[in-house]
């Protein structure tokens, strides 16, 4: 989810307490977050990566540059603390402007970024997080963490790895844990015509990926075959009044919107 950023920033400082495998560092920062107190989520290919079962699938294997995190809303400046001691510097003008929903961080000693999510999500879709920050220990709940990446209008290789990475390791179920919560899944995309849109059009790209990338046959027909039931369970569920008077719009209007790109400061 990296911006790009324009104009002059200040350096980083040099901190040799950041790790360089970004895996770690995210485990670090967890750690460092709990020990403070500080309210603090994981979501992206890290998060994705910590919540593996087992050995990733070779072929689904990617390198993770930089960092995704979530907060509470009442978060946000003790996040900017702990950051700030940890060895990263913000983006002052941009998080002058943006605290209430996004920050961003960074280390230039290992070209890393991180973005901080402050209460919600949203990208080219707005996901919900109201109650279900605090529900895990480390991440974002897995359903949250497969609607971040299939939210995307313009899914890209990496989306297309992360979400079958987390298909293949995680059940789909009725509820939160180790398995992706369906039910909730396709309630959000009752109530928004455009999620659903988006998200209908990007499992069925990764069902086509699945094939593509080979996978090992046991590995392939367990990823169509969970795939197939939440096409199922999204388009069983009973859609909502604004669902279907934006339905009747469809695509002479545009459902998504486009993440800005952050200019100079």
């Amino acid at each position: 989810m990296r911006t790009i950023v324009h104009g002059p920033r200040p350096a980083a400082r040099a901190v040799s307490t950041i790790d360089a495998d970004v895996v770690a560092e995210g485990r670090r920062l967890l750690e460092r977050a709990a020990a403070e107190g500080v309210p603090l989520r994981l979501l992206g290919g890290v998060a994705i990566r910590l919540r593996a079962r087992g050995a990733i699938p070779l072929v689904l294997e990617r390198q993770c540059q930089d960092l995704d995190f979530v907060t509470l809303r009442s978060g946000g400046s003790r996040v900017t603390a702990l950051l700030r001691t940890e060895g990263y510097e913000p983006h002052v003008a941009f998080n002058a402007l943006h605290a209430n929903e996004r920050m961003l961080f960074f280390d230039d000693q290992n070209e890393r970024q991180i973005d901080v999510f402050v209460g919600s999500f949203r990208m080219c879709h707005s996901v919900p997080l109201e109650g279900r920050i605090e529900l895990e220990p480390d991440t974002l709940p897995l359903a949250e963490l497969l609607l971040t990446k299939l939210q995307i209008a313009e899914l890209n290789e990496k989306d297309v790895k992360d979400a079958l990475v987390l298909l293949h390791d995680h059940p789909l179920g009725s509820g939160d844990g180790d398995s992706v919560n369906a039910d909730r899944i396709a309630r959000l995309c009752a109530d928004n015509w455009g999620l659903w849109r988006t998200l209908v059009e990007n499992l069925t790209a990764c069902r086509a990926f699945v094939e593509v990338f080979q996978l090992e046959p046991e590995a392939r027909e367990i990823l169509e075959g969970r795939v197939d039931a939440l096409l199922d369970r999204i388009d069983v569920e009973p859609k909502s009044r604004a669902w279907r008077l934006r339905a009747k719009i469809g695509d002479r209007k545009r459902w998504y919107e486009t993440p800005e790109e952050v200019g100079e400061a």
